[in-house]
């Protein structure tokens, strides 16, 4: 992977966004205090199959999981699969630990903070699906470098997929949509974009679940876009 450059916008590897937001509701501050440390990824070491859940599996990461609607019904779909989610946001933390408890998921870990850093501990060509579904646009030039869409996140999420693994991607922001096809134009040697015609981006693809920032957009009037790039 390459190095961060000091001032290189496209080379940031560092999620941004904010991490607490209105107090937790009695319930949910009871699964953060019980829950989360039972299904917590290490804080240090190898992040891998074996250790998180005892024996080798698929491997799915969601970066920035929000309230964790995409992870769960992911986890519920393919419960032979193992899926690790990073999130920031406490809030949002605590609504994946409710579909947790409530769909018994036995197969999914979470991470509380920065997705990279748990991300930069998985062995390389370990993940078969990395997800980063409606990030935070930072629409403003000057934010640019904020963006999870750039190029030396691209390249740490193409280090770890392995050979036909999957990066799927999805916005309704016209900027961030552009900002990331120019990104991931620059990455055509890694990745093989999974669209033949416009349908394959307009459309949610099968199993691919809707997150509550996406219902939200669309009553908004948004359109939204999806994108599935394949690891060579």
């Amino acid at each position: 992977m390459t190095a961060n450059k000091p001032g290189d916008p496209t080379t940031l590897n560092r999620l941004y966004g904010r991490s607490v937001g209105k107090p937790l509701r009695k319930g949910q501050q009871e699964l953060v205090d019980s829950l989360l440390p039972r299904i917590s990824v290490p804080e240090d070491g190898p992040v891998t199959a074996e250790g998180l859940f005892g024996q080798q599996c698929s491997l799915h990461f969601e970066i920035g999981f929000g309230s964790g609607e995409h992870l769960a019904a992911r986890a519920d779909l393919l419960p032979d699969h193992g899926f690790i989610g990073g999130e920031p946001f406490l809030n949002g933390v605590a609504g994946a630990l409710l579909h947790v408890r409530d769909k018994r998921l036995g197969n999914v870990r979470l991470h509380h903070g920065d997705a990279l850093e748990v991300l930069a501990r998985i062995p390389d060509g370990a993940l078969s699906f990395v997800y980063l579904l409606h990030p935070d646009p930072w629409p403003k030039a000057r934010h640019a470098k904020r963006r999870m869409m750039n190029d030396g996140p691209v390249e740490m999420f193409a280090a770890k997929l392995k050979s036909g693994g999957e990066f799927r991607f999805g916005t309704d922001h016209p900027v961030y949509l552009r900002h990331a096809l120019m990104v991931m134009q620059r990455h055509t040697e890694a990745f093989d974009w999974l669209c033949d015609k416009p349908a394959d981006f307009q459309n949610r693809p099968g199993g691919w679940s809707e997150t509550r920032y996406e219902a939200k957009a669309r009553r908004q009037g948004h359109e939204v876009w999806y994108f599935r790039y394949k690891r060579r």
